[in-house]
């Protein structure tokens, strides 16, 4: 049957008319708001954006909401929030090769209960941020930036505010031999142990891969391992000092962490860190031994997709979620929560829009997963069975997002409890 201009455009209206009718009767209710870092426009010289999407209940689906504001500079490439969600971090790498040069910053914005981001603050980075993380009392800010150098900044936090700088330490394979004390550290990724009874002190963990040992279509000068993860106590003042075993203290840090380490995360409790290694396909675990020092897991590494980019561990430190850039899925695993053992889910690899470079877990109930894909200019989302570990696809993902998102991060809607989960 063949329809008239007129017939088409009626039909049209009257689908349209039929899906709100039905959108209007449907009870949704928000139950989480997810930000995504991404760009305005294609160029390299586009100002970055936060965009925020309305995650629902029910589904976990997204549509979006507040309206996107600018990021306080360009190539937004790290976020980070606060326990209480109030107050968001945006890590912008801005850009050195334009004219005038567009310098790197770090961003505050104060989260309202309906998702509406307000700039607060802002700072000039000391060099290029490249990851963020909040310690659980919201005290202290710690940007991982660099190369040269590559540091690990701590600033101040007052009721969200950026400060001063309270401490900075300078990544090096010095400790290990001096013949690689001026090897080129490439810093990737960062996690900070939550302050509880099982350990005497916050620390932090970083990871970074050594450029003069590894690199891939160019030169290389030194013969150290590639991949590590460095530790820092957290003392008085926020003073970060390497993390040290005995007595007389020994400097234990850092610790090996395969080839090409891209990111880490630890679980609630404290007791195992994970690494992702981009250039061998593996997952790295690691056991916390005295809240400051880690020991690797004996029966790893354990396997990923190809070219794993980003880690999560879900609220409950049940299931780790491993999203692979160039396979464009996420790996699922259950936690051994004895040995820490991770061991793929049945259903293992759950597919993404094109490679997915950042992954979360809802904040309000654990039960949504959603990946930045930056080729895919989209978000892709999932619901997670909190019995199995599996990830099941949403009908509508991915969702689109604007261009090259490198970021993304939940928090709670409006004055919804987080609700109490555990193993």
């Amino acid at each position: 049957m063949k329809f008239s201009k007129s017939s088409q455009l009626l039909l049209v209206s009257a689908i349209g008319l039929l899906v709100a009718t039905l959108l209007t009767s449907c009870e949704i209710t928000t139950i989480d708001f997810v930000f995504v870092a991404s760009s305005a426009g294609s160029g390299s010289g586009s100002a970055g954006q936060i965009q925020t999407y309305d995650a629902d209940s029910k589904s976990g689906a997204l549509r979006f909401g507040q309206p996107a504001v600018p990021s306080g500079g360009t190539a937004p490439v790290a976020l980070a929030i606060t326990s209480d969600y109030q107050n968001l971090y945006v890590a912008n790498q801005g850009n050195p090769n334009v004219i005038p040069a567009v310098i790197p910053t770090l961003v505050h914005f104060a989260i309202a209960g309906n998702g509406v981001l307000t700039q607060a603050d802002s700072i000039t980075a000391s060099s290029v941020p490249v990851a963020l993380a909040v310690n659980s009392a919201g005290t202290y800010l710690y940007v991982l930036s660099g190369p040269n150098p590559t540091v690990l900044t701590a600033y101040s936090l007052t009721n969200g505010t950026i400060g001063s700088q309270a401490s900075q330490q300078t990544l090096s394979l010095a400790g290990v031999s001096d013949t690689y004390a001026n090897d080129v550290l490439i810093p990737t990724g960062i996690t900070v142990l939550v302050n509880n009874s099982a350990i005497t002190g916050n620390a932090v963990f970083v990871t970074a891969y050594d450029q003069s040992a590894y690199n891939p279509g160019g030169t290389t000068t030194s013969t150290a391992n590639p991949g590590w993860v460095f530790g820092f106590t957290i003392g008085s003042g926020g003073v970060l000092s390497p993390s040290t075993t005995g007595t007389p203290p020994v400097v234990d840090s850092p610790w090996e962490a395969g080839v090409k380490p891209t990111a880490i995360a630890s679980t609630p409790t404290d007791q195992y860190v994970y690494v992702t290694d981009f250039a061998s396909n593996e997952m790295i675990g690691y056991s916390v031994r005295d809240g400051v020092n880690l020991e690797f897991l004996i029966n790893g590494p354990f396997r990923t997709g190809n070219e794993p980019q980003a880690v999560v561990i879900d609220p409950r430190g049940k299931y780790i979620y491993v999203a692979n850039s160039l396979s464009n899925t996420v790996s699922s695993y259950v936690i051994d929560l004895a040995t820490g053992t991770p061991s793929a889910v049945a259903s293992n690899s759950s597919s993404t829009d094109t490679q997915p470079v950042a992954i979360t877990v809802d904040a309000s109930i654990g039960r949504f997963v959603f990946t930045a894909n930056k080729l895919g200019n989209s978000v892709s989302g999932f619901t997670l069975n909190p019995d199995s570990g599996v990830l099941t696809t949403d009908q509508a993902s991915p969702y689109p997002s604007g261009a090259k998102p490198s970021a993304v991060i939940t928090v709670p809607a409006g004055s919804h409890e987080v609700e109490s989960i555990s193993p």
